[in-house]
């Protein structure tokens, strides 16, 4: 039986800082109530399983490119997308990446709100000509096409980039707005053996980004979570319209009773 939460809870009253993650402000754009529901009063949605062979490709990509930013050297796949750039070292990447296992990666106090925005990145390069950073992003999937930015639920990746971006100019660094997805696409036909084999194909998606609407949406956030009352359900959300039918099924079900 699921129970609310009683940790990691919203109160407009504390001076602490509260922890926004990436994932959470993109959740609150999907959905305002049932962000609500979760960072104020500790009723989570439904759990959903963790995708481990997503992170096995994104540690194996880290190790990779680790290699490269050992010896200062761009990455082959640098060379072959024509990027002037190779993988940047800084004494915080275990931070920003997480390899520590924290949950919270890189991180910047909003003082307007007293917010503390953070996100976990996977990579980032440094342009050799301009020394700008590139916000890198890798992702794995298995699609009989290209793959691309393309598609609703993919605009969820730009917003990230988006936000990544804006932490770490806040951080005070000088980030390029051309950001990288490195994509893992799983090639479904490479023979009738399997061999305990998978192979992949792997793509670089350069994508201009822009961080504009981010200040505004935390301004909101922060509207949201000072509220006594839970803002309106998103449009497009299936969570609060299962809810509702639940609701309205139980009330027509005492109705009958009486």
């Amino acid at each position: 039986m699921m129970q609310k939460r009683r940790k990691n809870l919203y109160d407009a009253k504390s001076d602490v800082p509260f922890n926004l993650s990436r994932s959470k402000i993109d959740f609150f754009l999907e959905c305002p109530k049932c962000f609500y529901l979760d960072r104020r009063l500790g009723i989570a949605r439904p759990g959903m399983p963790g995708w481990s062979l997503n992170s096995a490709v994104d540690a194996l990509f880290k190790n990779e490119f680790d290699g490269f930013r050992d010896q200062r050297k761009p990455h082959t796949l640098m060379t072959l997308y024509n990027i002037d750039a190779i993988p940047f070292w800084h004494p915080n990447l275990h931070i920003w990446r997480d390899d520590v296992n924290q949950k919270i990666g890189a991180s910047v106090l909003n003082k307007v709100t007293n917010l503390n925005i953070c996100g976990i990145i996977d990579d980032i390069w440094q342009n050799t000509k301009t020394e700008e950073l590139h916000i890198v992003d890798y992702k794995s999937t298995s699609t009989n096409g290209e793959v691309s930015l393309d598609g609703e639920y993919k605009d969820g990746y730009k917003r990230q980039m988006d936000i990544y971006q804006w932490i770490f100019r806040q951080l005070g660094f000088n980030v390029s707005k051309t950001g990288y997805f490195v994509y893992a696409n799983g090639i479904k036909d490479h023979g009738k053996i399997f061999s305990n084999k998978l192979e992949f194909k792997t793509t670089i998606i350069p994508y201009i980004a822009d961080d504009s609407w981010v200040q505004k949406t935390i301004l909101d956030i922060k509207k949201c979570l000072d509220s006594d009352e839970p803002p309106n359900s998103g449009k497009k959300c299936e969570h609060c319209s299962y809810r509702k039918l639940i609701n309205d099924e139980v009330l027509k079900t005492q109705t009958n009773l009486l």
